[in-house]
């Protein structure tokens, strides 16, 4: 009789915390998702009635007016077409020149492993600035306006190095020993060994490469003006949104488009194209984050 009760207790114990964590668990899914569905519901509410209260996550007043004034006012075929060539271009040579570096310092044979990794994780916390930076693009290298200017400056991040290579750490010398045996060179043993069991970590670099590509307009702003990308030019609709409004004349308040809403709904078109692309790379990605972090 005693086990039982006990054993009842701990089942009530277990089901009251079952029951805390869905609480809790709710209210952090609140959290994370309130502020994007209040983002939505703004660029989807007549921006009038967005004026009075900006606090809801269902439009009161459904109009597709602010996507409208967006797209009707502003020639974003172009800029996407280039943002999208940015990102897939970029990211793909990201991934090759990363995992090729992260190869060669993943192996134990490399004698200046550890000076090659220092000097790139120096990189993390210290870097050459703004002005030494614009020098190099503009006069030394001469990529002004050139598409080039996309691809070379962001080609390797230091973490994604890091990451790459502790991923790699965890694959068994085995395998290329064997291919060593067998008459294979490096780049064979990188390209048909390495590369197909590195899936989970070159997804999670894939991400990172890409979204940094795509939400990237600084490059823009400093060196290639007469290549306008899609956040470059929706921070340029950002910046000259403004509400022309005479607040006694109803006629001109119907389909008034406001700053907030402008802001809102360059919001959502930026936003949309990662969110659509990451659940297809979800799996990956927490494998690949994982994977390369229980390394001793």
């Amino acid at each position: 009789m005693a086990k039982t009760k006990s054993s009842s207790k701990i089942k009530s114990r277990e089901k009251i915390l079952d029951y805390i964590l869905v609480v809790v668990f709710i209210g952090i899914l609140i959290i994370t998702l309130y502020p994007f569905l209040n983002v939505l519901a703004i660029s989807l509410n007549d921006p009038i009635d967005t004026m009075r209260n900006i606090n809801f996550i269902i439009p009161r007043k459904f109009t597709w007016n602010n996507y409208v004034s967006v797209f009707r006012d502003n020639n974003l075929i172009q800029p996407f077409m280039l943002s999208v060539l940015r990102t897939v271009v970029g990211t793909v040579i990201s991934l090759v020149s990363t995992s090729m570096i992260a190869y060669v310092l993943s192996r134990r044979d490399f004698y200046f492993n550890k000076i090659t990794t220092f000097l790139f994780l120096i990189t993390m916390y210290v870097s050459g600035g703004m002005v030494p930076e614009y020098l190099l693009m503009v006069r030394t290298l001469n990529l002004k306006n050139s598409f080039w200017v996309y691809l070379l400056p962001g080609m390797i991040w230091a973490y994604n190095i890091i990451l790459m290579r502790s991923f790699m750490d965890g694959l068994p010398d085995a395998l290329q020993e064997a291919a060593r045996i067998d008459g294979a060179n490096d780049f064979t043993i990188w390209a048909k060994i390495i590369m197909p069991l590195c899936t989970p970590v070159l997804a999670t670099v894939a991400l990172f490469y890409a979204v940094g590509q795509w939400n990237s307009f600084m490059d823009t702003y400093l060196y290639a003006k007469d290549l306008p990308t899609l956040q470059y030019v929706l921070y340029e609709i950002m910046q000259k949104a403004e509400m022309k409004i005479d607040p006694h004349a109803a006629d001109q308040m119907v389909n008034a488009v406001s700053p907030l809403s402008t802001r809102m709904a360059v919001t959502i078109i930026a936003t949309v194209p990662i969110l659509v692309v990451y659940p297809f790379l979800q799996k990956y990605f927490v494998g690949g984050m994982t994977v390369g972090a229980v390394k001793d």
